[in-house]
């Protein structure tokens, strides 16, 4: 047992001495110089294009590398000196001399003789068990050529077993996998695990939005115990998540190869890393691994001032349809993001009226503190001259892509104090609100501006007397959708009467069907089946929608189709055309109906052949490989034939999100005694009302009122131009997504895709007591440019690609009715005119004395025009209203 023990001591003591040296990381040998070649290339492009036709450019280079140092005490623990040498920048693919920004000029002219010094400074690494311990280079170094280098000692980093781990780099603290095959090791870096100080923001709908994927992979082969060849790749993508055929990809590549190796320098006798560093250079100092933040100064960019001359002629309202003017809307918030608050200033206060709203749209949308600061000092709420401003100003916050608590905290303070026009205080709560969600989707709902905010909204509408404040905080809350106000809203629903009611409502219709609990149900069951008192048909019908759209049960439908026969006549064809529409369109509840209509009590040709005029329609407006976009069309009359709703939206929806891109509803009331007709039940006692209410962009806007009363009715009726009232009409700024990535070769890139849509929404309503027809209509003119950016910028040159996207349309939405006989004859159409399309990517490689390469590709193309079909029925009436209508229409009111 005893010469078994000295046997196996032996064994070990001779195993020892024979890897003495050998480390759990890549080890040099002593006294040698392993000489690399190096490069590093970047590629810009479109996502599915082919590498050789890329823009871009290629940094190479000679890399010597050699062993300082090692721990007596532990062989693991190694300094290496790495030099870079023999600096060239190139294309990156081969390119005619005309198109060469590189020909004839030296690497020193490139990158500039200072930075080109600093470069070729010497860097020294700390590996233990093959990581990184300490990075040492020269401090004030410019960050740029320090991260050239970062990106170079990054690679000398791994391990020599498979397994994971968290490594820092240039990239930061990422999560990395190992596999390791014989002589290879293959290294996957999880790009977006990697903890970093991120720059750059995005829009709040996820529609709206651009989403990234990245991926690294590096490949090392190893020979006698050290790197004999590395490979590595990063790659990003970035796609435009409304039309992902719009994108761009950023390709990073480094390799380093081993080319000889020859007699170097000797160790440095030392037991401290600290006096090897010393002796080496006492300039030398530890700094991060990880990039730090480096961005080059545009030398000859405009100012602003001269940037807004350049684009004003297109900001003129008469031009806004243009898609031009889209364009440099969002060229101006580019600029106004880099302005100061004097800046700004400047150009607000010697800008005339006509254009003043235009700028108001663009500085609000630019969303810096900047912007903010200038416009709430120049825009007096105590001023009612300037209401139109405010109103820009405050839509524009409504809209904004990634509010402050900031914004908010100052919106609330003005709705605080003096505030001259009612309409403007009306506005700025309804704001508030869109304000207060979108902070809370961030995980803001905890910051001390949205707790105030909520408070104020919430405590305010408990003790408002007048129905004009009630109304305007139940606005507010349709936009903020917070679930702690569903009890109010419900109480206000079933307790209210007309417009209040209304709208509680129809902000419970909003409301995710998982916030809307067993109470919300039996609430809006009552109202429907009219237990506790009488309620009009809009807000039944509203009931019984928000009802079938949250799951409901066997019974609640059963109960609904049970009620259809007993409805006054217009809504009991609205309930049936509700339904059918249920079925068509397999919408959630489709299969629950469908279980119903399997008893012959609820399922009858009684049942369903009640006549009537109103109906309620879903298609499809597009329907693509990305997203794609409903309509729904729901119109409910008064059994005199007199409009009491016209309801119109439009969402847009890809598998994970959904949007709602407009509503328009116009509603009127009480106008049964033009006609002398008979109010239906519960609607004897309704004043004369007809107005128009509009979502846009899951903002609910500031209803708009055509007439209050029965004498404003008459004269307006007398006075009536048929114009129609603009419901929102402006600049918005859609998508916005800013991204800076650092990318492992050393360079930094910006990712930039912004969305500008000119819109105009406007509806009428007009009468003819002659003809007894009566006509609203909705018209909505839009036109959209999208522009993506993607740029990596190395200080002495820049790469990059630009893509847009434009197109310009116009959505008309008529509805006439005839009510000189029952049913009434009533026609809907909705069409769509010839939209242009047109859509360019431009490649660039510029260098800062100006020398630039640009490669531009586009097409044009006009799309059909299209006029939807709706339903037969609608079809049919169509023909009859327009076979019988007269040739004259001069007594239109």
């Amino acid at each position: 047992m005893i010469l078994l023990t000295v046997l196996f001591l032996c064994i070990i003591s001779t195993y020892s001495a024979s890897v003495k040296g050998h480390t759990t990381g890549p080890s040099l040998n002593n006294d040698k110089l392993y000489k690399f070649a190096y490069s590093a290339e970047l590629y810009v492009d479109q996502v599915k294009a082919s590498l050789q036709k890329s823009a871009g450019y290629r940094i190479s280079s000679g890399v010597d590398v050699n062993l300082l140092w090692r721990n007596p005490d532990n062989d693991d623990d190694q300094l290496i000196k790495i030099t870079i040498r023999d600096v060239q920048v190139e294309n990156v693919n081969e390119r005619p001399a005309a198109k060469n920004i590189f020909k004839g000029k030296s690497t020193e002219k490139i990158i500039g003789k200072e930075y080109l010094e600093a470069l070729q400074k010497p860097i020294v690494l700390e590996l233990v068990r093959g990581k990184v311990k300490n990075f040492y280079s020269y401090q004030n170094e410019p960050g740029f050529t320090q991260n050239i280098k970062r990106g170079l000692a990054s690679l000398f980093q791994l391990q020599l077993h498979s397994g994971a781990a968290h490594e820092v780099d240039i990239s930061g603290k990422c999560n990395t996998t190992y596999h390791v095959r014989q002589d290879q090791v293959t290294k996957i870096k999880a790009l977006d695990s990697c903890e970093i100080e991120k720059q750059g923001f995005t829009s709040h709908n996820q529609i709206l939005d651009a989403s990234t994927k990245a991926t690294s992979a590096t490949i090392y082969v190893l020979e006698d115990g050290f790197i004999k060849s590395i490979k590595a790749e990063e790659n990003y993508v970035l796609l435009l998540n409304s039309r992902r055929k719009t994108g761009a990809k950023i390709v990073s590549k480094q390799r380093l190869e081993l080319k000889s190796v020859q007699a170097g320098p000797g160790l440095i006798a030392e037991k401290q890393v600290a006096n090897v560093i010393k002796k080496l250079d006492s300039s030398y100092v530890a700094v991060s691994l990880v990039a730090e933040t480096v961005k080059s100064e545009c030398k000859k960019c405009p100012s602003l001032s001269e940037h807004w001359q350049s684009i004003r002629e297109h900001m003129y309202p008469e031009k806004l349809s243009k898609a031009e003017a889209a364009r440099s809307f969002l060229s101006f918030i580019q600029n106004i993001r880099k302005a100061t608050k004097e800046e700004i200033l400047q150009i607000i206060r010697s800008e005339n009226k006509e254009l003043l709203p235009q700028v108001v749209d663009a500085v609000t949308s630019a969303q810096t503190p900047a912007s903010l600061e200038a416009l709430l000092e120049f825009l007096d709420f105590k001023d009612a001259s300037t209401s139109t401003l405010q109103e820009r100003f405050l839509y524009a916050c409504g809209f904004a892509s990634h509010p402050s608590e900031t914004l908010l905290k100052s919106l609330t303070a003005k709705f605080k104090g003096d505030i001259a026009n009612e309409e403007i205080r009306e506005t700025l709560v309804i704001v508030m609100g869109a304000l207060i969600r979108k902070l809370c989707d961030r995980e803001g709902c905890k910051l001390p501006a949205v707790v105030e905010a909520k408070r104020l909204i919430l405590s305010r509408l408990e003790k408002a007397k007048k129905d004009d404040n009630v109304k305007m905080y139940l606005l507010a809350l349709k936009n903020a959708l917070l679930p702690e106000a569903i009890p109010l809203l419900l109480k206000y629903a079933e307790s209210e009467e007309g417009p209040i009611s209304n709208v509680a409502a129809t902000a419970l219709q909003r409301y995710d069907p998982s916030f809307l609990t067993k109470e919300v149900k039996e609430t809006m069951n009552r109202i429907y089946h009219q237990n506790r008192k009488v309620h009009e048909k809009t807000l039944r019908t509203t009931a019984a929608a928000i009802i079938l759209n949250s799951n409901p049960s066997y019974m609640e439908v059963k109960n609904i189709l049970l009620s259809i026969g007993e409805l006054p006549l217009e809504m009991n064809k609205y309930m049936l055309s509700m339904i059918q529409d249920i079925l068509r369109f397999e919408m959630p509840s489709s299969k629950t109906v469908r279980q119903v209509l399997k008893d012959m009590r609820a399922h009858n040709y009684d049942r369903f052949s009640k006549m009537g005029s109103s109906s309620a329609y879903s298609g499809y407006v597009t329907r693509g490989p990305d997203v794609s976009s409903t309509y729904s069309l729901d119109i409910l009359y008064s059994g005199s034939g007199i409009l009491r709703r016209s309801n119109m939206n439009i969402h847009i929806f890809d598998r994970n999100a959904e949007l709602h891109a407009s509503q328009v509803v116009i509603e009127a009331q009480g106008l049964e005694s033009i006609i002398a007709a008979t109010p239906d039940e519960g609607e004897e006692n309704l004043d004369s009302f007809a107005g128009m209410s509009a979502i846009l962009f899951d903002v609910q806007l500031r209803p708009v009122t055509f007439f209050q009363g029965y004498s404003d009715l008459m004269s307006k009726m007398f006075s009536a131009t048929g114009d129609p009232i603009s419901v929102v009409k402006g600049l918005i700024l859609l998508t916005d997504y800013s991204q800076e990535i650092q990318l492992q070769s050393g360079p930094r890139a910006s990712a930039e895709f912004l969305g500008g849509l000119a819109i105009d929404i406007s509806g009428g309503m007009e009468f003819s007591l002659w003809y007894r027809e009566s006509k609203t209509s909705i018209k909505n003119r839009v036109t959209m440019f999208i522009a993506g950016n993607i740029e990596v910028d190395s200080f002495f040159v820049k790469t990059g690609m630009e893509t847009t996207l434009e197109v310009e349309t116009t959505l008309d939405f008529i509805s006439t009715v005839q009510f000189s006989q029952y049913p009434f004859l009533v026609c809907m159409q909705m069409d769509r005119a010839e939209s242009p399309f047109r859509r360019s990517v431009t490649k660039y490689e510029s260098l800062p004395s100006g020398r630039r390469y640009t490669a531009r590709r586009g097409k044009a193309e006009l799309l059909a025009g299209n006029e939807y079909p709706l339903h037969q029925e609608n079809s049919n009436m169509c023909r009859k209203v327009f076979g019988t209508k007269s040739d004259s229409s001069s007594n239109w009111f």
